[in-house]
């Protein structure tokens, strides 16, 4: 059978997460899908996959919710084992930010833009800075020209590492991620703190690699299941390969869990140094899946 992974997210307010937790996992294992889905008092967050049908399924039943109506569902090629099982949380925010109350996503966000209009700023090299708000282990592998990182581990560092990009407040920028949904407060956080011409990529660097998969994003999108990341790419041999190994500084797309560290931290390893080191490293590829 073939199989679907849907990325989504919604800013909307569910006035009972608990009884929408348990609304979605009846009708995830009705649908026989696994993956993550996160409620909370602002809105719905997942990744899931399932068959082709029962993904179709699935959004069907959710399109029929007023809330849900408009979502933007992200589709890519799935394996049958993108995910071990079915995780449905509620939790006080959707993505975890630690930016609080005074933070809105629906109101303060930064202006959205197309891929169709990023690509064409790009294609005129107009004057303006991508600002990628992924975690630092998340960009090694692909990310796009004008790149600057802050430097976040992790997306609740950017109270601290904002710093890093202070120069970059009285230029344009946009900020991206892999669907959207960390752009939609961190666009709002960098307005709070002075930045005047802040713009986010509408349905993050996924939507953009669908429309243009040769285009000015370079290399591979890591993403949080065991494919690891996606190439959208007609032939990726072509495009190029923009990760390099942690070890020797060879080419290569493996990601691999470092155990010699505490906590754990994923880097991206050549084979010849995986076989060295395989004491105290493992293979955090699962499977790669190419989508068409």
């Amino acid at each position: 059978m073939d199989y679907t992974v849907i990325l989504f997210y919604k800013y909307v307010t569910i006035a009972d997460p608990e009884a929408e937790r348990q609304r979605q996992r009846e009708l995830c294992k009705k649908y026989g899908l696994t993956g993550r889905v996160i409620v909370a008092e602002e809105g719905i967050n997942a990744t899931l996959e399932g068959t082709d049908e029962n993904i179709q399924a699935y959004i069907t039943s959710m399109k029929a919710d007023d809330r849900f109506a408009d979502i933007d569902f992200k589709r890519s090629p799935g394996t049958g084992a993108a995910f071990p099982k079915l995780s449905v949380k509620a939790r006080e925010e959707i993505v975890a930010s630690d930016l609080g109350d005074n933070i809105n996503p629906t109101v303060d966000t930064g202006t959205h833009i197309t891929p169709d209009t990023l690509h064409e700023w790009f294609e005129k090299d107009e004057d303006f800075t991508v600002v990628d708000m992924r975690n630092d282990y998340e960009v090694i592998s692909g990310k796009f020209e004008k790149t600057r990182h802050p430097g976040m581990r992790n997306f609740r560092e950017i109270h601290e590492t904002h710093e890093e990009i202070e120069d970059l407040k009285d230029k344009k920028v946009v900020a991206v991620c892999t669907g959207g949904i960390r752009c939609e407060k961190a666009t709002a956080f960098l307005k709070k703190e002075g930045f005047s011409d802040v713009h986010q990529l509408q349905g993050g660097i996924h939507r953009y690699i669908e429309k243009y998969p040769d285009g000015h994003y370079k290399g591979a999108l890591y993403v949080f299941d065991g494919r690891m990341t996606i190439d959208m790419a007609d032939d990726p041999s072509e495009r190029g390969i923009v990760g390099e190994c942690f070890f020797c500084g060879d080419t290569t797309e493996q990601y691999v869990d470092d155990d010699s560290v505490t906590p754990s931290r994923q880097l991206l390893c050549c084979d010849n140094c995986f076989a060295k080191r395989s004491d105290s490293l493992r293979l955090a590829r699962k499977m790669h899946a190419k989508t068409s």
